[in-house]
């Protein structure tokens, strides 16, 4: 997971995005249905300008590992995905909405976590270490030689 350099910044951050079918409904049984949502995602992504890093399509929930411009919401990035994926599955398979009662592919919620290429530890760590290094730093030039 290496930084993304862009036009006056740089980033690099990861999210690792889960959300799942209505009411748990086991939708993705078949390779074809999987690998076509597997397709929707991908143009999505692509249309928003999302890097798709890992992908799985389970029976009743998604898995992405993506990564997006700092100039994008999360928020939006996820109501992108799970909006135009539903209706783009839809579309496809329009028979689907009768196994969802009320006829929504996805549910309501979402889990969603960044990552880095450091660990929260290491970074409490570093965050916490940080007065110790400025007062030794700082005591070390106030010092005067014996």
């Amino acid at each position: 997971m290496d930084a993304i350099y862009e036009r006056g910044y740089v980033y690099n951050f990861h999210f690792h995005l889960i959300w799942v079918t209505k009411y748990r409904k086991p939708i993705f049984t078949t390779p074809t249905l999987v690998s076509d949502m597997k397709k929707i995602l991908t143009r999505i992504a692509q249309l928003n300008e999302v890097t798709v890093e890992t992908m799985a399509i389970m029976p009743d929930h998604v898995h992405l590992l993506i990564s997006f411009k700092p100039k994008y919401a999360p928020t939006n990035i996820v109501k992108a995905f799970k909006g135009a994926s539903a209706r783009m599955f839809f579309e496809k398979y329009p028979e689907t909405r009768q196994q969802l009662w009320g006829g929504h592919l996805w549910s309501n919620s979402y889990y969603m976590s960044t990552l880095g290429n450091m660990s929260k530890e290491i970074v409490e760590k570093y965050i916490k270490n940080q007065p110790t290094k400025n007062l030794r730093k700082n005591s070390d030039r106030h010092s005067s030689p014996d």
